[in-house]
C-alpha cells in the first residue's frame, strides 16, 4: 500500500463528492445507470431534461421512444431507456417509488449491478462502499494496489482491505476525481499528482518534471 495514501488523496481532493446532479433518490439511481460508458457531465445535461419532464410515475408510464430521444447522447440508449422504465415500475411496485437500502434488491434491477449499487447506497444511506469504475480501476492498478489482470471485484476487495472502512466512501469519490482529472488514461497530468513517486505510469506524462 502506498504510504500516506489517504492523506495524499485529501491533499488533492479535500472536498470530493459525487458529480452527478440529483434532487431525489431515484434520480441518483437512474443517473448512475446512465453514466455507464458516459461522462457525468453529459449525464447531467441529459437528466436535466429527463427529470424536468418526468417524475418516477411518469417514467414508469413513459413511451420508450421518448426516453430514447432524450438520453440518446448517453450511448446504449435503447437498453438504458428500457432500464429506466423497468426500474421506475419496480420501485413503485415494491417500495412506493422509494430507493431502498437493500443491496440484494438493487443489484437485481436491470442495468444496475454492484458498482451502481455501491454508488447509490453510499450517497443515499452513508453505507461504507467503494464503487470501482474505469477511473478507480486504472488508478488502483497504476499505484500497484491491484494487479494488472484483476477484475473489478478483486480491485474493490483490495481497496477495501487497504483503506479504513470509515474512509471507503470518501476515498471512492476521491479516486474517481483523481482518475478523471489527473491520472487520466491518456496523458496523465503527473505534475499535479501527489503520487508521482509511487506510480507505474508517470513516464507516460509529457508534463513530468525531470
Amino acid at each position: 500500500m502506498v504510504e500516506n495514501f489517504n492523506k495524499k488523496l485529501d491533499i488533492m481532493f479535500p472536498d470530493a463528492r459525487c458529480e452527478l446532479i440529483y434532487n431525489r433518490d431515484y434520480e441518483l439511481l437512474i443517473a448512475t445507470v446512465l453514466s455507464a460508458q458516459c461522462t457525468d457531465k453529459r449525464v447531467n445535461e441529459v437528466t436535466k431534461v429527463l427529470f424536468s419532464k418526468y417524475d418516477i410515475y411518469g417514467l414508469a408510464k413513459a413511451n420508450k421512444k421518448d426516453i430514447e430521444n432524450i438520453i440518446r447522447s448517453c450511448g446504449s440508449y435503447t437498453k438504458k431507456a428500457s432500464y429506466i422504465i423497468d426500474i421506475a415500475n419496480s420501485l413503485i411496485l415494491n417500495y412506493n417509488g422509494v430507493v431502498p437500502n437493500n443491496r440484494e434488491y438493487l443489484e437485481g434491477l436491470p442495468g444496475v449491478g454492484r458498482k451502481t449499487t455501491n454508488v447509490v447506497l453510499s450517497n443515499l444511506y452513508d453505507v461504507p462502499a467503494i464503487a470501482v469504475d474505469t477511473h478507480v480501476e486504472r488508478v488502483s492498478k497504476r499505484l500497484k494496489i491491484a494487479k494488472k489482470n484483476d477484475n473489478v471485484l478483486k480491485v474493490e476487495k483490495k481497496l477495501m482491505k487497504a483503506i479504513p472502512k470509515d474512509l471507503w466512501s470518501r476515498s471512492h469519490h476521491q479516486l474517481v476525481l483523481f482518475g478523471r482529472y489527473i491520472c487520466k488514461a491518456r496523458n496523465p497530468e503527473c505534475i499535479k499528482c501527489a503520487f508521482i513517486n509511487d506510480c507505474t505510469a508517470k513516464e507516460k506524462s509529457k508534463l513530468l518534471i525531470k
